[in-house]
């Protein structure tokens, strides 16, 4: 619709200024404001926080004439983040500024505009609040629109001078909402704790306690308070296959969601510098971080002793640039029969990892595929295909209570099951299951560490691990940024069985280790499309972990915050991920082969540094710059199964010295082939590269 530069000109126009200056107070249900009272007493005792829901708000038929406006008239723009998936439409503030015809087609939603923001409304929400004046002047409200896979994670939506927030449902009001298709208001509940500082902190809980459907004509509505107003909508959920429930088609959910402000300049109720001051105070909570102490997982970085020696250059009199052909281009026999048992031989071979080194040197990031050794995947897969054939847990309570499991805090930050490698030494009595073997017998070694160091050039320090797992439907983890000085390094090892996540993405990248020439064309020739012709039919299930730059955001402060900001996120992710920099190095000219490596220019125009989708035996290493943000994608109910990692962070030493010692570097290599051919290899590297085909489960 078109917008005129000013208003100025309408102010002749008496058809329009009628329109304007609709009052809107007698579209509500007749007596709305007769039960005053007894809504103010429901808001006062709601848990988990004081909220209002109040049904039949308005005239049924206003409402029917604002959906037909809506559905005739307006476009929805798709919109995604870390924390939302929607559609929108443009702020509904700016009504004012249409032209004359496109004010005649959206005569019942100016008017529900007016008859939210009247003065009687606005007294009547401020009496049941008892939060202070409304502005009038201020009008702040769009139509969000939430199709199957929607959805918007926890926040407490503190911004600026916001009051009150509401939400007024616009469902389909001849097809009832079913609680089942998902899609309702979500509320947490905190906890008190004594911070260090001795002052008082509200943490909220991992799990909603109150859940409010949708409902046609139904408002809720709740004061903004940070750190406190904690809440999701949940996911719109798609029809299983197969059943005769109702449609997609059917199960869209409509609404109008905005918030009432403090009073502006020249209102009643005006403090001057009152804004300011909302605004300052919510950032310095958000800065400060004083809940941080309550987050789980904490941090438990260990060091690798050897490491801190290297770096340190206590072991090399002084000079931390020899560690390079004195350590890290060494691994002992005992070494490589320790990592055979985890990695994949073809890792192991001082070509491959040479390779990988100069790749990772090039771009600070990569992604090696089939990783795993055979025999340890297979055991792997098998576990954690058992772990998810059991009944499903998802209170934070019975998860911690039957599981090894625990679950990750607070929901604004992130939520997903966990294990972390200390906890499980001290706790465990019986042998350790493959994932806790990961955890602790492979991260924590120092033969992991040397090998880190060869594919990456680095001199690894020190480390600190996880075991994840995203459930479905529940979990996620959003943006965070990294403000350390100095670089830190994470790998991600995505260890998902289930298909779905990146239909077209690893078979080929796998099968090019063993294709004839012909078959690498063909390869090439695919990998060569359009991004939007690589995205599969299944994609859009979320689970992807992306690292993006944070131009134009505060680091200390994105990410760590209740409000509802979130990180943009591009088309090719928001519709599925791929991953970048993928690879199975072992391949001569590596980088001059985009059937193996496929390039993130165009990713990076886009501020995406790195991302890989859910998959199976997939490893990616990334260097970690301060600034840059992480995130996984929530997981959508749609996915065939969770989504299982294991992720790790370690501190570095960054060589600046280029001039490497050739002889002995040359000399280390042959050695270390000798050693790998005379261990005892009862795996058929053949079956390793090739076995992307038998990797997914289907069920």
């Amino acid at each position: 619709m078109k917008r005129k530069a000013t208003s100025e000109e309408d102010d002749g126009n008496p058809r329009k200024k009628a329109l304007l200056d609709i009052n809107g107070a007698e579209s509500f249900r007749e007596a709305l404001f007769n039960q005053v009272d007894t809504y103010q007493k429901q808001y006062a005792a709601a848990k988990p926080y004081k909220h209002g829901v109040i049904k039949d708000l308005l005239e049924p038929i206003l409402l029917r004439n604002v959906r037909s406006e809506i559905q005739q008239n307006l476009s929805f723009t798709p919109k995604e983040t870390d924390i939302y998936r929607i559609y929108q439409s443009g702020d509904l503030a700016n009504l004012d500024g249409l032209d004359d015809s496109s004010l005649k087609l959206l005569p019942s939603l100016l008017e529900l505009r007016n008859a939210l923001y009247s003065a009687p409304f606005r007294d009547f929400l401020s009496t049941i609040t008892d939060f202070g004046p409304l502005s009038g002047k201020k009008k702040d409200m769009a139509i969000n629109v939430y199709t199957p896979g929607c959805h918007l994670l926890c926040h407490d939506d503190v911004i600026g001078s916001r009051r009150v927030s509401y939400i007024l449902y616009l469902t389909d009001p001849d097809q009832p909402w079913q609680k089942e298709w998902g899609g309702a208001l979500r509320l947490y509940p905190t906890f008190p704790h004594i911070g260090k500082d001795g002052q008082l902190v509200k943490v909220p809980s991992p799990d909603a306690s109150v859940s409010i459907p949708p409902s046609f004509n139904q408002l809720s509505f709740f004061a903004v308070q940070p750190g406190e107003s904690f809440h999701d909508v949940e996911e719109v959920y798609a029809k299983h296959t197969g059943t005769d429930e109702a449609g997609d088609d059917i199960r869209v959910r409509m609404a109008i969601s905005g918030w009432y402000h403090i009073p502006q300049e020249g209102e009643e109720g005006y403090v001057e510098g009152l804004e300011e001051s909302l605004a300052e105070k919510s950032s310095l909570t958000q800065l400060q971080g004083a809940g941080d102490q309550y987050d789980q997982p904490q941090e438990k970085i260990c060091k690798y002793e050897r490491g801190q020696r290297l770096a340190s250059g206590a072991d090399l009199h002084g000079d931390s640039s020899l560690a390079f052909s004195k350590d890290a281009l060494s691994l002992s026999e005992a070494e490589l029969e320790f990592l055979l048992k985890f990695i994949a031989p073809t890792y192991l071979t001082p070509d491959t990892l040479d390779s990988v080194s100069e790749l990772f040197t090039d771009q600070c990031s990569l992604c090696l595929e089939t990783f795993l050794s055979h025999s340890f995947a297979e055991t792997l897969r098998a576990f954690i295909i058992d772990e998810e054939s059991r009944t499903p847990l998802l209170s934070t309570k019975d998860v911690e209570a039957e599981r090894a499991w625990k679950v990750s805090r607070p929901p604004h930050k992130h939520r997903f099951l966990f294990q972390q490698a200390s906890e499980v030494a001290s706790s465990k009595k019986s042998a350790l299951s493959p994932i806790e073997d990961l955890l602790e017998t492979l991260i924590p070694s120092e033969a992991f560490r040397k090998w880190l160091q060869l594919a990456t050039g680095l001199i690894v320090t020190s480390h600190d691990a996880l075991a994840r797992r995203f459930r479905r439907g529940n979990d996620y983890a959003l943006a965070t940024g990294y403000s350390e000085d100095e670089p830190r390094l994470e790998i991600i090892l995505a260890i998902t069985p289930t298909s779905g996540w990146d239909e077209d993405g690893s078979e080929v990248i796998e099968e090019a280790s063993t294709s004839t020439e012909q078959d690498e064309q063909k390869q090439k020739s695919q990998k060569a499309t359009s991004k939007e012709d690589q995205v599969s039919d299944s994609a859009g299930v979320g689970g992807y972990v992306a690292y993006m730059t944070s131009e134009d955001i505060d680091d200390d402060a994105s990410g760590d915050h209740g409000s509802d900001h979130g990180v943009e996120i591009p088309t090719q992710l928001s519709t599925g991920a791929r991953a970048s920099g993928s690879s199975n190095p072992n391949r001569k000219k590596l980088k001059a082969d985009p059937a193996i490596y496929q390039s993130q220019a165009d990713d990076e125009e886009d501020g995406v540094l790195f991302s890989m989708p859910a998959g199976w035996n997939r490893l990616g290493i990334v260097l970690r710059d301060r600034g840059v943000m992480r995130f996984v994608k929530y997981v959508s109910r749609r996915a065939k199964g969770d989504r299982w990692d294991l992720f790790g962070e370690f501190g570095v030493f960054q060589n600046n010295d280029d001039d490497d010692d050739n002889d002995s570097n040359e000399e280390n290599q042959r050695s270390q082939d000798e050693r790998l051919q005379k261990s005892n290899i009862e795996e058929d590297e053949t079956d390793i590269n090739t076995s992307g085909d038998d990797d997914t489960d289907e069920s």
